[in-house]
């Protein structure tokens, strides 16, 4: 099956969530959230990410992640990544019970596409201080892709993962898993990259990129939104409407895409330091805000 076939399945079977210009959105992918280890790349940036969530909360915004949100490569289960990042899923949760979470599974967390493992695995948690099993995320559904269409504009935005598009990572996943538990968890350690990784070879990154924007272009320059390779693109009006919201494991910082008043935005979440000294974490806005109508094609 070619990247293509993958991305048109991915788009044809896509959850279609309606939008307007009151809406706020806020977009996230590659969390990698793992176990607190060495090997977690998603720990050091942690309290970024955590209070990021806070103010989307706060604000209303409603959270959509793009994929890879839990690294069950490295972790062979979400009970130690849980265990490591308790407040975290204690927040997504609150987002959950006001259904405003909307989960996508990436090659890093494809077991999610098994609703019978996401039951199982997700649905509670034990508490060992009560002595007992509580509720998390009960009836919570993961996704290939998500379709945002816009209420009156009928504009769709289609988000998904991105790793249909590279077909080591889609179609032998399970190798990958097992390659990278065995040989390079350990070896990342030691500051050693995974070279199947796209995010951390060039080449592939590149090859990945040009395989989804000529899926856009024979879609009627359909807006869509990936994650996976960890590099933010954020296009111009006129240029192929092709946008990735980076990851969560950069260094000191994430990024991520908000969509807010019709518009959409590329920011970052870093630490910063005040004149007196002190470090707090801020919003960085890289790119827009774009009107999103901007970017409509004229249907063929």
């Amino acid at each position: 099956m070619s990247s293509f076939t993958r991305l048109t399945r991915a788009y044809n079977k896509a959850k279609v969530v309606p939008f307007d210009d009151t809406s706020k959105l806020i977009l996230f992918s590659d969390c990698h959230r793992g176990d607190n280890s060495f090997a977690d790349d998603f720990a050091n940036n942690r309290n970024i990410y955590y209070h990021a969530l806070q103010h989307y909360f706060k604000e209303g915004f409603s959270y959509f992640e793009l994929g890879d949100g839990d690294e069950l490569w490295e972790n062979t289960s979400f009970e130690s990544i849980f265990t490591a990042h308790k407040n975290i899923y204690g927040l997504l949760r609150e987002y959950h019970l006001q259904n405003r979470l909307y989960m996508i599974w990436g090659n890093h967390d494809m077991v999610y596409k098994d609703p019978s493992y996401v039951k199982k695995c997700l649905s509670s948690y034990f508490e060992p201080i009560d002595g007992k099993d509580k509720d998390l995320f009960v009836g919570i559904t993961y996704h290939e892709g998500i379709v945002l269409k816009h209420k009156n504009t009928e504009q769709e935005l289609f988000l998904t993962h991105g790793h249909q598009a590279d077909w080591w990572n889609y179609t032998f996943w399970r190798v990958g898993r097992f390659l990278v538990r065995v040989l390079w968890k350990p070896l990342q350690v030691w500051g050693i990259a995974d070279p199947t990784s796209p995010a951390k070879n060039h080449k592939e990154l590149i090859k990945v990129e040009k395989r989804i924007k000529r899926w856009i272009l024979h879609n009627n320059e359909k807006l869509t939104i990936v994650g996976h390779t960890h590099r933010p693109r954020f296009p111009e009006p006129g240029d192929i409407p092709f946008f990735n919201d980076g990851s969560c494991v950069h260094p000191r910082s994430i990024t991520g895409i908000e969509i807010e008043n019709g518009k959409i935005s590329l920011i970052k979440w870093q630490i910063a330091t005040t004149e007196d000294g002190t470090l707090r974490v801020v919003r960085v806005l890289l790119e827009g805000p774009q009107k999103l109508i901007d970017y409509q094609r004229a249907k063929s």
